[in-house]
């Protein structure tokens, strides 16, 4: 498919952030939360355990999702470490 037959078949997908101004123009955001762990394997140059790679996603993930949710990072961290964990939404902690 030529990147104009793409644009032109998913026009109201592409254009939607211009309607609904409750989606985000860009998915900047998506490539920021992966840009980390690409830097972390450039860095050491593999991941040596695909356990030590879905540690480091969730622990990301975690992260992330505390900054969306505009909740303190340190304070999230330090509840997860004492068995407090925080949800978003307030779902709840157990």
């Amino acid at each position: 498919m030529q990147e104009n037959d793409f644009l032109e078949a998913y026009a109201k997908d592409v254009l939607r952030f211009a309607s609904n101004f409750a989606v985000g123009w860009s998915n900047n955001q998506a490539e920021r939360d992966v840009r980390m762990v690409k830097l972390q394997q450039k860095i050491s140059g593999c991941w040596r355990a695909p356990e030590g790679a879905r540690g480091y996603c969730a622990i990301r993930s975690y992260i992330s999702t505390m900054k969306k949710q505009d909740h303190d990072v340190l304070d999230g961290l330090c509840q997860l470490f004492v068995g407090e964990v925080w949800l978003p939404g307030g779902v709840g902690r157990t």
